[in-house]
């Protein structure tokens, strides 16, 4: 065989990852598209926050866990203090769970159809296109999560992959508390079946969990040490305060777009489809799936009931979501309507996010400044620059601001020579220096959007 038709080989079956050229080249060109969002969008205010945490890496934060601390000090040190520094790692790991993703479906005996059309239906939930190119603690969460479920799957070609669940849930919990549904999850799984109930009586899953405490413990061990500040701020929202149904609905409703409206129907049907089967049969291929996205869904759904649920709340399910959708459409498609919105879910949601991308990238392409919400991550170097210009006015010598988001978008800016606190909330910033006791002495500048 000749060196070109060698090279033809090659190309006509790719050995990156096991994932077929096409899927590849799509995700290459996504990341390389978010890539330039992340780099020329401007922070947003939660981003600006973290980016504050990177500057003193600690074991917890007020907030969260550190992991997202830590993605942004690795990704400052390969492209520097900007906002492509400070989401680099966040960009990648989208692929990442892309390919994890279809591996994960192959592995659970789906098709290559199927599993192609897992990957590339993550990509087309709404929320992840309009997400993955920023640096907010779902991003390590929805990897390390996947990566957990990955490596639940491979015990099977050995029991030391355990170990590698346990490291990953483990990293989990140090990017979002909601990674506790894991565990649940998994028992779940194992305790339905009888093979699974055959592995509960040897110690690897204890193992497992072991290596994901002992991992987990660092955040404990620093919220002992600071009065369990996130602990009691996150874990707090737990505690019922009245009950409506209005947050429901919105949970619902708000889900079902995000989710991708053409993709939210196949998920459902999906999921009852696969319940019922591992009801009926006693167990299902994606029962792992489902056993561990059911209690974390639960437990939002109870949530509801006396308190808002935030959007993203629910993205480390997304990828199993998008699995279970691809599924579901293996089984449905053969009717015209499930056709239709098969074929068309993927080119809605990526259309959409990299409309929506070029808007916040784009300052020009801003519409109506009071009903568009992009406008205010806009203007902020410019508005530094005259915050900075009536400090040095008026002597003071420090800039204090009434919320979390303004303080950390002024230091952003780098415009600002002078501390800048917000004067509420203090207990935020436990993990920063005091400010120099000298500007302390002299008026400070209040600045209120």
């Amino acid at each position: 065989m000749t060196a070109a038709a060698r090279l033809q080989e090659v190309w006509r079956r790719p050995r990156w990852a096991g994932a077929p050229r096409k899927l590849v080249l799509l995700l290459a060109a996504l990341t390389v598209g978010r890539l330039l969002a992340a780099a020329f969008i401007p922070y947003t205010e939660d981003e600006a926050y973290y980016r504050l945490w990177a500057e003193r890496l600690q074991l917890g934060y007020y907030d969260h866990p550190p992991m997202a601390a830590w993605w942004i000090r690795i990704g400052q040190l390969i492209a520097g203090d900007n906002p492509l520094g400070a989401r680099l790692l966040a960009v990648l790991a989208s692929a990442v769970v892309s390919l994890l993703l279809y591996d994960l479906a192959r592995k659970l005996g789906l098709g290559e159809r199927t599993a192609v059309r897992a990957a590339v239906w993550y990509n087309a939930v709404l929320l992840v296109g309009f997400g993955s190119f920023m640096i907010i603690p779902d991003a390590p969460s929805c990897l390390f999560w996947t990566a957990t479920l990955w490596s639940l799957v491979k015990t099977k070609d050995g029991e030391a992959w355990w170990l590698a669940a346990g490291a990953t849930a483990g990293l989990a919990l140090l990017s979002k508390y909601s990674a506790l549904f894991l565990g649940p999850g998994v028992l779940i799984w194992l305790a339905a079946t009888p093979n699974g109930r055959q592995r509960l009586t040897t110690p690897w899953p204890w193992l497992s969990a072991l290596v994901a405490g002992s991992i987990f413990a660092l955040n404990v061990g620093w919220n002992a040490a600071h009065d369990w500040v996130s602990f009691k701020k996150q874990f707090g929202r737990a505690a019922p305060h009245s009950l409506t149904l209005q947050n429901l609905v919105n949970l619902i409703f708000v889900q079902a777009l995000v989710f991708n409206p053409l993709l939210t129907p196949f998920a459902v049907m999906g999921t009852g489809r696969i319940g019922k089967a591992w009801r009926k049969t006693g167990d299902h291929p994606l029962a792992l799936i489902l056993a561990t996205t059911a209690p974390f869904a639960f437990y939002l759904l109870v949530h509801s009931f006396h308190a808002g649920v935030q959007a993203h709340w629910p993205a480390p399910l997304y990828p199993g979501l998008a699995l279970i959708a691809a599924w579901a459409a293996e089984e449905l498609e053969q009717k015209p309507i499930w056709r239709t919105l098969a074929q068309w879910a993927a080119p809605f949601g990526i259309i959409a996010t990299a409309i929506t991308l070029l808007h916040l990238a784009i300052p020009a392409s801003d519409f109506a400044p009071k009903q568009d919400l992009t406008t205010s991550l806009r203007g902020w170097p410019q508005f530094g620059r005259e915050v900075e210009a009536l400090r040095a006015h008026t002597g003071a010598g420090w800039i204090g601001t009434l919320s979390y988001g303004q303080a950390a978008m002024l230091d952003a800016t780098q415009e600002v020579h002078a501390p800048v606190l917000q004067v509420t909330e203090r207990s935020r910033y436990a993990f920063a220096d005091q400010p120099p006791a000298a500007a302390m002495t002299r008026p400070g500048l209040l600045v209120d959007l």
